[in-house]
């Protein structure tokens, strides 16, 4: 599935979209390049949620965590990565298990983070962005739905 992507507004439809019909436990990839919509998305799905303060990038401090609805979302940013062997340091496994992980840069954590439920990659395209969906047929089936709804 492939999204065409006008404004920010929409970026976090989509990602609302996606917090809409996923379940508990989830990872999700974004990958793209910096600027790319990759926070934006996350907001909007952590927003869905119930989250009612800021959602700012964990670039600094690798993952900030949100309890909503009475569950926990993760949203993590590996730019800043040195080594994916940090990942093993943090206890990486211990808040990927019943939880929602939105994992930005997947890349720099290669070899210790297992596979996703879903792959979203973000790109420019015309005067807005492109989000390309990969995964769970059912999953992405739903989003979509939702989403041009």
């Amino acid at each position: 599935m492939i999204v065409e992507i006008p404004d920010e507004k929409q970026m976090e439809r989509l990602g609302a979209s996606f917090a809409e019909v996923v379940s508990s436990p989830v990872l999700i990839f974004l990958q793209g390049d910096l600027g790319m919509g990759k926070t934006t998305f996350a907001r909007g799905f952590i927003r869905y949620l119930g989250h009612q303060g800021n959602v700012k990038s964990p670039t600094y401090t690798l993952v900030e965590p949100y309890t909503v609805g009475g569950g926990m979302v993760y949203h993590f940013d590996l730019y800043r990565l040195c080594d994916p062997e940090e990942l093993e340091l943090m206890g990486i496994r211990d808040y990927l298990q019943d939880s929602i992980s939105l994992l930005e840069w997947p890349g720099r954590g290669a070899g210790v983070l297992p596979a996703p439920s879903v792959v979203l990659s973000f790109r420019e395209s015309g005067s807005g962005r492109q989000v390309e969906c990969e995964g769970d047929s059912a999953t992405l089936r739903l989003v979509e739905e939702r989403f041009s709804g």
